[in-house]
């Protein structure tokens, strides 16, 4: 993560026209964001990220400040589809806004929280191996209610560790989520940060192989001699 002011330029990140094409509404209204082709969890995500990439610091810092409902706030509660959910669109703009604090690029990050905190330590070991990111993870997992304390731990913990994020939008339909008894969010976050590495891995080559043998095949296929007499004789 780096240190810089927020008045750098990122060199590779995509601009996002969300912030440009900004419609004028009441300040006051509680009402959701206009219609998109993206979910209302995407939709705060991009506009989140064209904060930083426009080097919009006054309304990130604002977003730094939840006590005080200022209009950024309400901005990203306008995201929320419904009344119920206004306060988890703002409470996680707020962590992303924590995350980027000194940011000269923005980061939409990538994985469950509880995949996100697998990267928390140093290199001495890192997730499950990491006391202090263990600890953590247990109190976010076994907490009924959102445990937003924990969570601004984790999200800092992550930036001082100069690892990505939780990816922003899957974080937020985690959150909404977080007492459905079917979703098991908290579970799946626990799995998640204990998870091996190298489990991880084998899991993307496995996923990776299918494709690579398909096309080799389709390959094998073009290139083949119609006469099977001829085929076989080449292989003996």
């Amino acid at each position: 993560m780096s240190t810089t002011t927020d008045t750098n330029t990122s060199a590779d990140a995509e601009p996002e026209s969300e912030q440009e094409t900004w419609p004028e509404q009441d300040p006051e209204s509680t009402r959701a964001a206009p219609p998109s082709e993206h979910p209302p969890a995407e939709q705060l995500a991009r506009w989140l990220v064209s904060l930083v990439h426009n080097r919009d610091n006054g309304t990130l810092a604002e977003l730094r400040r939840p006590r005080a409902k200022e209009d950024a706030h309400i901005r990203a509660g306008w995201y929320a589809p419904v009344e119920e959910q206004r306060e988890i669109y703002e409470r996680v703009a707020f962590l992303f806004a924590v995350y980027h604090q000194g940011a000269d690029r923005p980061r939409k990050g990538y994985d469950t929280l509880g995949g996100a905190m697998r990267r928390i330590g140093s290199r001495i070991g890192r997730g499950p191996k990491d006391a202090g990111a263990s600890r953590l993870n247990a109190r976010i997992v076994s907490s009924r209610s959102i445990p937003w304390r924990h969570l601004q731990h984790a999200v800092a913990r992550l930036r001082s560790c100069e690892q990505g994020p939780p990816a922003w939008s899957v974080l937020v339909d985690d959150l909404v989520r977080w007492t459905d008894r079917e979703a098991k969010v908290r579970y799946r976050w626990a799995v998640d940060f204990h998870t091996p590495w190298r489990a991880t891995k084998t899991a993307a080559r496995k996923a990776a192989a299918p494709k690579k043998a398909t096309s080799e095949t389709s390959a094998r296929e073009t290139s083949a001699p119609t006469d099977q007499n001829a085929q076989k004789d080449a292989t003996t």
